[in-house]
């Protein structure tokens, strides 16, 4: 995990680093570059599929009779196992998945509006650090020498499975590497903002299992990618992230009680997949 979020954290950087660079490894001008896919006026539709990573977070619980804080939670993603559900278009949403829309508000800059739907789980071999009360004697039990121990799952199960959706406005700001008649490589980087509307799967103690969307918090991302285009329109895409995330208001129970969990965390994101490019203007 932790290897994931530097790798990534390295990704971004030498692509912010390098990109003020790019101009000198063109074989074309701007001017020539920008009468294509990325001058403005020009769209792009985007779909593809990710592993994500995700630093330990500190949960805060509070609800009638409990107020207490898990510290360093372990969690991990779930990607979907390699199959029909990739392919099936009733079951596209079902893995970890990117959809996006951008639009060239000028030449090579993208205004691009997007949902990263990523899997959150805790890890339910572990001991959590206790700290805060709970009045129910038989959870309160749980608690031994200032930990829990979550293995069994009778104390707390918590997700985000349908899922962990950062829904995100972002610029991304596009350099080339290479173009010719029918194949081009372009770099960008960029970053966004957004909010946290998660499915979040949760059963503390004996409520009722929440399982419903909400909004929940807020996202803030760096992002870079590395983009193959195919005759003019077919779009390869490789994407790293590394963002924050807040969410303060966890929905816990399905009731009306007023039972809410608040956590933060970094993630960092790799996304793969295909896009479509074309020119939205009538006069070309």
């Amino acid at each position: 995990m932790k290897k994931a979020i530097v790798l990534i954290g390295l990704f971004l950087g030498f692509s912010f680093a390098t990109a003020q660079k790019i101009d000198s490894l063109r074989n074309v001008h701007d001017g020539d570059f920008a009468k294509k896919f990325v001058s403005k006026g020009h769209m792009f539709i985007f779909w593809g599929y990710n592993r994500a990573a995700f630093s330990n977070s500190n949960i805060h619980f509070q609800g009638n009779g409990y107020d207490f804080t898990l510290n360093k939670v372990v969690a991990n993603d779930r990607p979907t196992t390699f199959g029909i559900d990739y392919f099936d278009p009733l079951s596209l949403t079902i893995p970890q998945f990117n959809a996006k829309v951008g639009y060239f508000i000028k030449d090579n800059l993208a205004l691009v509006i997007a949902q990263d739907h990523m899997k959150y789980v805790i890890d339910q071999n572990q001991n959590a650090n206790f700290e805060g009360s709970i009045s129910d004697p038989k959870y309160a039990a749980y608690v031994q020498n200032g930990e829990v121990n979550l293995s069994d799952g009778e104390f707390l199960t918590f997700e985000h499975t349908d899922g962990l959706n950062y829904v995100n406005l972002g610029l991304e700001k596009y350099k080339s590497f290479y173009n010719s008649k029918n194949v081009d490589l372009m770099w960008a980087y960029g970053g966004g903002a957004g909010v946290l509307f998660p499915k979040s799967n949760v059963k503390l103690f004996n409520n009722e299992r929440s399982d419903r969307y909400h909004v929940a918090g807020f996202g803030l991302d760096a992002r870079t990618n590395l983009n193959l285009v195919l005759w003019n329109h077919v779009m390869v895409r490789l994407e790293g992230k590394l963002g924050y995330i807040n969410m303060p208001d966890i929905k816990t129970t399905l009731n009306d009680k007023p039972d809410k969990a608040s956590q933060d965390f970094v993630f960092a994101q790799i996304n793969f997949g295909l896009g479509y490019t074309f020119d939205t203007r009538r006069n070309n």
